[in-house]
């Protein structure tokens, strides 16, 4: 591709961040009111309810539980726990989010390899969810109303605050994009999508507690661990693992900047 035909994609990119416009509104509204449609109603119950089922499976070599897993609040302790991740815990000594904890409590409590854990936490579009994506809907679900309040008492949780902050301003990539590209000032669009100031509590909170959503495009629960993994696709850059250093930073620094706003998840979204 030649230099001028770059810079002309780059500029379209761009333009359809940046506008705002009219048009942009009226079909944006056409959204907002399907989505006012479903009223109370949010087919991810059918998810939390499925989470809930396989919390109390047995499943792996161990033919055991996850009824002892230690998400931060004790054995077993579900509920408020959520909203109390990323945290540091000793066990492992490093920060995790949920998604990070569940695999842990997978394998060594059902002896689950990291190989049959990691093959498919994130459901593709026409699949009808993933184990994962269903557990962290119900974990989250033990949170709603709650206040969120992620761990930063240790070092390691107040490092990987640093991390996900230096992480969300790093430009790179085809694009020369970073997080705050998008999520770095009030009333930025793409395509049909408002875009939040993910900088600023409000932003924060609003984006932040609303996730685990039911995508309404997509027929599926969605994590934030696949939101953070599906920003980077969309910037080019390589796909974020389950669990990684750089997604729990990243989640940390969101989840820190929401502090004290109340959960909300799952949510419902676009």
């Amino acid at each position: 591709m030649s230099g001028s035909k770059i810079i002309s994609v780059a500029a379209c990119l761009v333009a359809a961040v940046m506008l705002t416009g009219p048009a942009y509104a009226e079909e944006a509204g056409i959204f907002d009111e399907y989505r006012a449609m479903f009223g109370d109603d949010n087919p991810a119950i059918f998810v939390i309810e499925e989470g809930e089922e396989f919390w109390f499976a047995s499943q792996g070599p161990k033919q055991a539980t996850l009824e002892s897993c230690d998400l931060g609040l004790g054995p077993g302790v579900v509920d408020g726990a959520y909203a109390r991740l990323p945290r540091y815990f000793k066990d492992v000594d490093r920060v995790m989010d949920v998604e990070a904890r569940l695999r842990f409590c997978m394998q060594e409590l059902q002896g689950r390899t990291p190989e049959e854990v990691d093959d498919h936490p994130y459901s593709l579009r026409g699949d009808l969810g993933t184990e994962m994506e269903a557990l962290v809907a119900w974990l989250a679900e033990k949170s709603r109303d709650l206040p969120i309040a992620p761990g930063q008492e240790h070092d390691k949780e107040r490092e990987a605050y640093a991390l996900g902050e230096a992480v969300f301003y790093y430009r790179a990539g085809p694009h020369d994009f970073s997080c705050a590209t998008c999520h770095g000032q009030e009333g930025m669009r793409i395509r049909l999508q408002a875009l939040p100031d993910l900088t600023t509590h409000e932003g924060a909170a609003v984006a932040y507690s609303g996730w685990p959503a039911y995508r309404i495009s997509e027929g599926v629960v969605r994590t934030m661990g696949w939101r953070m993994r599906d920003c980077f696709r969309q910037q080019r850059f390589p796909l974020l693992d389950m669990g990684s250093d750089v997604t729990v930073a990243l989640q940390t620094y969101l989840a820190v900047t929401a502090a004290g706003a109340p959960m909300a998840a799952p949510g419902l979204k676009r």
